[in-house]
């Protein structure tokens, strides 16, 4: 039987594409749903945004389900 992962970690190992507006110079960029930030392809400015709220904040096993590099990129991007 295969182990089915919780609904809130789905985005996160399943990441898809957005487009984000560059606050700088009004350009879109793609960012993915697992993304902090990204570099505008236009202008070459740090485009971020504020991540979506999360399991990982209070799941206890939310480092062994979305991976260690993962979950410390994202828990350092929700802290800042």
């Amino acid at each position: 039987m295969l182990k089915e992962s919780c609904p809130g970690s789905r985005e996160i190992k399943n990441p898809y594409p957005e487009e984000i507006r560059c606050i700088v110079c009004g350009g879109t960029t793609e960012i993915w749903t697992d993304e902090p930030e990204t570099v505008c392809k236009t202008c070459g400015n740090i485009v971020s945004r504020d991540m979506r709220m999360t399991c990982i904040k209070w799941c206890p096993a939310a480092k062994e389900c979305v991976g260690a590099e993962k979950y410390e990129r994202l828990i350092k991007a929700l802290k800042d």
